[in-house]
This record gives C-alpha cells, sequence and structure tokens, in this order.
C-alpha cells in the first residue's frame, strides 16, 4: 500500500485522526500527477473598476480528482499552468516555489494571481483526496463562524437607518466609503462631507455596533492627517488606505500622527509586499485577500507573520470561489479575523452549487464536505483555454542537494 493510501485508509479511519493532521497532511505525498488545467471564464464578470478577475481553473490529476481555484488572467495562467503539468499535486509548496520563482524575474501581481488560482486548486484536490474539508489540513477549526463586515449594504433610507439595519442583520460591522462633495474632487470639501457622513453611521450602528470607513487612497498626507484626527472620537474599528500605496514606508511617518486603527493591504500581494507593515507594526489590520497574494499557501505565511506581530486579519472581498476559501483559512486561524460582505450576503452564481458558502446572520460558516466544498458546473462558463502539456521551453532551475529550488 503506497503512502497516500496508508494516510487516507489508515490514520483518517482512526478516533486520533484529529492529532497532529497538518503534519501529517503537509508531509504526504502520492502517486498522483496533474494532466490537465482547464480555464473559464466567469459568466457572470461585468466591465471591472478594478483589476480583480474572477476567472475560474479546473486542475485534473490522474485519478480523475478535480480542483477548484479562482483568479488569473489567460496568458498568466497559460504561463503558470504549463509548469505544474506533470507534477504530484500534493507538494503544493515545492509548486509554488516553482511556479513564483520561475521564469527568473519576481513575480508581479498579475502573476500571483493566477498562481493563486491554481495554488487553490490544489489545495482543494489535496483535501478531496483525503476526503476532509479544507480546514482540517491546517490543524483544524479555531472560531466556530467567520463574522462579516458589510461593504454597500442594501440602502434604508438615510445612512443612520442604512447602518442600523446592517446591525439588525447580525454583521460586526458597516463600512462605507468617504462622501463626495461634487463632481471635482476637492478634498477639504470632501473631508467635511465625510466626517458629516460618519457621525451619522455613527449613531446609526449605536454604541455597541461597529463601522469602518475606506479613504480610498484618496486623500494626500496632510489632508489623510486631518481626516482621521476628526474621526478619532467616533471610534472606527479600521480607518482604510488613508494614502496612496506605491510608497508604504511613508506609514513610518504616518503611524505617529493618527491614533485610529490602521487597515491596508488590498493593493499589495505576496508577504514582501506588506512584511514591513506588519513587523514594524505600522498597520493594525491586513486587507491582503485571495487569490492576489499567491493563493493559500501564501495567505496562511501571511497571517502567521500578522499573528506574531498582533495584526488583525480582514481580507478585501473577492470572487465566490476565494470567498468559500477565506472561510477555510480565517477558519482554522488564531487572531482576529473578519471577511469583508459585499451587500446584504453572497450573491447566488449559477455555475456554482448553491451551498457554495454557508452565510447567516451576518456570518460565514465552515462548510464540511470534503476539499473547498465548491461544485463547478462548466456547462454554465465559457471554456477559454486548457493546458495539458508542459512549456515548449522549461526554464532551468536550480535545485540545491535536497532537492529544493533556488533561484536560477
Amino acid at each position: 500500500m503506497n503512502r497516500r493510501k496508508f494516510v487516507r485508509q489508515g490514520i483518517l479511519g482512526t478516533g486520533a485522526m484529529m492529532l497532529g493532521m497538518s503534519s501529517l497532511y503537509a508531509d504526504a505525498r502520492s502517486d498522483l500527477k496533474i494532466t490537465k488545467i482547464s480555464h473559464y471564464k466567469d459568466p457572470n464578470y461585468k466591465k471591472p473598476t478594478f483589476n480583480q478577475a474572477t476567472d475560474i481553473v479546473v486542475v485534473e490529476v490522474s485519478d480523475g480528482t478535480i480542483g477548484i481555484g479562482e483568479g488569473g488572467s489567460t496568458e498568466m495562467i497559460q504561463q503558470c499552468a504549463e509548469l505544474l503539468i506533470g507534477e504530484d499535486p500534493f507538494r503544493i509548496e515545492h509548486l509554488w516555489q516553482k511556479v513564483y520563482r520561475g521564469y527568473f524575474y519576481p513575480a508581479g501581481r498579475e502573476k500571483l494571481h493566477a498562481l493563486g488560482a491554481l495554488d487553490m486548486a490544489l489545495w482543494d484536490i489535496k483535501a478531496k483526496s483525503l476526503n476532509v474539508p479544507l480546514y482540517e489540513l491546517f490543524g483544524g477549526l479555531t472560531r466556530d463562524y467567520v463574522q462579516c463586515y458589510s461593504t454597500g449594504f442594501p440602502r434604508q433610507g438615510s445612512l443612520k437607518e442604512t447602518a442600523s439595519a446592517c446591525m439588525e442583520a447580525g454583521f460586526y460591522a458597516y463600512r462605507m466609503g468617504t462622501a463626495s462633495s461634487g463632481d471635482i474632487f476637492d478634498p477639504h470639501k470632501w473631508i467635511d462631507a465625510t466626517y458629516e457622513a460618519c457621525r451619522e453611521v455613527k449613531e446609526g450602528v449605536g454604541e455597541k455596533g461597529q463601522w469602518a470607513i475606506d479613504l480610498h487612497t484618496r486623500f494626500d498626507f496632510a489632508e489623510a492627517v486631518a481626516m482621521c484626527r476628526l474621526l478619532e472620537p467616533l471610534k472606527p474599528v479600521f480607518v482604510e488606505d488613508l494614502i496612496r500605496s506605491e510608497n508604504p514606508g511613508v506609514y513610518k511617518t504616518l503611524r505617529n500622527q493618527v491614533k485610529v486603527p490602521i487597515a491596508v493591504g488590498e493593493h499589495f500581494g505576496d508577504r514582501w509586499d506588506v512584511n514591513e507593515l506588519i513587523e514594524q507594526q505600522l498597520i493594525d489590520h491586513s486587507r491582503i485577500t485571495l487569490p492576489n497574494c499567491g493563493g493559500i499557501t501564501e495567505f496562511m505565511k501571511i497571517a502567521a507573520i500578522c499573528e506574531t506581530h498582533y495584526v488583525g486579519l480582514i481580507p478585501h472581498f473577492t470572487g465566490p470561489i476565494s470567498t468559500a476559501a477565506l472561510v477555510h483559512t480565517l477558519g482554522a486561524l488564531s487572531g482576529f479575523a473578519m471577511s469583508e460582505m459585499r451587500g446584504a450576503g453572497p450573491a447566488s452564481h449559477d455555475y456554482l452549487n448553491d451551498d457554495y458558502v454557508l452565510f447567516k446572520n451576518g456570518k460565514l460558516y465552515p462548510n464540511d464536505k470534503p476539499g473547498l466544498g465548491v461544485e463547478f458546473l462548466p456547462k454554465k462558463a465559457k471554456l477559454v483555454n486548457v493546458i495539458s502539456k508542459k512549456p515548449e521551453f522549461d526554464h532551468p532551475m536550480f535545485r540545491r542537494s535536497d532537492g529544493s529550488i533556488t533561484n536560477w
């Protein structure tokens, strides 16, 4: 009996399956090979306001098991997927390093997006092969549900009434954006209008409710400081993206001038994008999300850095498959965590099973189906590409004497 079958049939059949599960799974290899990767367009995807794709990737292995992932562009999925053909899908960290380091230059955020989709599908395959929900591969659940904060909660009349209705719906927090003042961006007028809107929202959520605001990188340094100082007495649970994200080092100066909790990360990718902000405790919450950071493999590493430095996890909203993945990852992590939800709850998608996520009273609940718990209906989506061959010119890689990959 090979090792994979031993893990499935022997260990998983005992009452001790929960003890040391993550290490057992991490060591297990398989006799499986990745045979084909299919790329589909999300039929519900509309003209984007920002570059967050919800394309679907389906990774198929030699025993017919498939894994579902989400994200990436056609060109980057093609390049990354070719490097996976013929590989053992259980060696997820090894494959992450191969794709990340492949073609020499450091991975940009577009490549991370595609890698994130493929990585997600590999975790789905591994958990399905072991017949357990994904969160079990990370040591099991640490929380009963993942609390959510709502962005764009359905308008109920006034801002006060909307924020109040959001709290009544069970959400942890109501999240708002800046209030505009005419068609021309005048930061000083927008500051005044935003402050008045925030006062109304604070009144709506009440003393026991929470609220947050996204400044959306619209303000320059002085205006961001002025805005945050006005908001301090209103006690937001976080203020997001105070200034533009091109120069994250500016938060070293900004941190000393404001007292509101700072949330940053939706513009960033892997751990090297955000590690200084976390390690120097320049932010209070990370907004990095799936699949943008490079997938579940990378998200869990970023989460460990956050836990070490007491930084909360409040990922940006994402596509439906990635939302399902976030429940598994956040559900198995320690520390403060919230998931962003658009509107009053997750939307249905005709290319996914109805219960791809379990949502009730403003909370996401773990799905105990094997893998992500997501079923993809390919006939409801448009096939873009099928990758079944290795690259014509596979990029050379250096390996250390122990077999681990390093840069070429």
